[in-house]
């Protein structure tokens, strides 16, 4: 053969796409939580009950992450979108417009689905309650709708928050105490970051799962299998702001990383973008009580414990300073903790200082 037939020859042959890519190509966000929740739950097949259950659910919290995505990219362009509400609410927090939008979107894709009996967000007050599912919807999904909502207006990176859990007992007086347990109980958990591309990560308890939604067919597809995070990472992600309203142990762990090479900071005020970053790269993200405010900002069931089940699942670890986080049990349903979350190393490094001015303290 020749050197132009050699050239025809290459430039007509079909291009052949690894078998390994294809798959991943064709893996979308349901036909991956089938798989896993079959492993998890050791069910019987594709078709069991608890498998079609959780995929669909995860199928109507992919729907609102498409949907707020879409909100999201055109804020700017659209009327009444960005900026306050000019209420507060029930954290004592201003709410932005988009908070309000997106805790409707969640309410709106999961009112037919007749799998969830409750939705429980950290803007209401109590549980909403959709009593045609009630019956047989036997889940309750938690969330935080739009967390760090304040960077909305300048377009930076934010995220939703959510967790799945399963109804226990009926629930007659509406005070929905069976959600009043530690963070075992949780089924599945993940987040859904909206930046360059949006982002959904989930577990269901055997591993940590990456999918990226491909705007030109409308789903998700599978990113990354079974993330791990590293042992040790450079990243300390905290609010410096507030160095002189917390403990001096939180003070003297700063101080110690300001002394050392190897470390850099980052931190953008959304913790679902922190969390992403020290997901892939390693570090700890810190959000510690304060002096005047020992229990901290973020909510447990919205917020810590999702986060604590998944960067868990992906080898990390997640505390209090001085309990692991999955164990703490809350008495209410807006129960706040401080959060200390990453790579087990540097999570450790943290609890022991905290531990060591304990014991000079006693």
């Amino acid at each position: 053969m020749t050197t132009s037939e050699q050239a025809v020859t290459s430039s007509t042959a079909p291009s052949v796409v690894p078998e390994q890519a294809l798959d991943r190509d064709c893996t979308t966000l349901s036909r991956h939580v089938l798989q896993q929740t079959v492993k998890t739950l050791n069910a019987p097949s594709l078709l069991s009950p608890e498998a079609q259950d959780i995929s669909a659910i995860m199928n109507r919290i992919a729907l609102a992450g498409k949907l707020i995505a879409r909100r999201l990219s055109r804020a700017g362009l659209m009327a009444g979108v960005l900026g306050f509400t000019g209420e507060v609410n029930v954290q004592g927090e201003s709410v932005k417009k988009m908070d309000v939008y997106a805790n409707d979107v969640f309410i709106s894709v999961f009112k037919q689905s007749g799998l969830v009996c409750r939705l429980a967000s950290e803007e209401m007050d109590k549980p909403y309650y959709i009593p045609e599912n009630c019956p047989i919807g036997r889940y309750t999904l938690l969330y935080d709708p739009i967390d760090g909502s304040s960077n909305v207006d300048i377009n930076l990176n934010v995220g939703s928050i959510f967790s799945i859990r399963q109804q226990e007992g009926e629930d007659l007086d509406g005070e929905a105490v069976d959600l009043l347990q530690d963070g075992h109980k949780q089924i599945a958990a993940g987040y859904i970051l909206y930046g360059p591309s949006t982002v959904l990560v989930y577990s269901v308890g055997d591993g940590v799962h990456s999918f990226i939604l491909d705007p030109s067919l409308g789903e998700f597809i599978l990113a990354e299998e079974n993330i791990k995070i590293p042992e040790h990472g450079p990243v300390y992600s905290v609010n410096e702001g507030n160095f002189w309203q917390w403990e001096e142990s939180l003070r003297d762990y700063i101080r110690y990383v300001h002394r050392h090479e190897g470390y850099t900071a980052r931190y953008s005020g959304a913790l679902v973008g922190d969390i992403h970053r020290i997901l892939l790269q390693g570090g700890v993200f810190l959000y510690p009580g304060m002096l005047n405010k020992p229990e901290g900002k973020l909510r447990l069931l919205y917020e810590s414990a999702p986060l604590a089940f998944l960067i868990e699942q992906a080898g990390g670890k997640a505390s209090t300073g001085t309990n692991r986080l999955l164990d703490v049990v809350p008495d209410k349903l807006h129960y706040r903790t401080p959060l200390i979350i990453g790579s087990p190393q540097d999570v450790q490094l943290v609890e022991s200082f905290i531990q060591d001015y304990a014991k000079r303290n006693q």
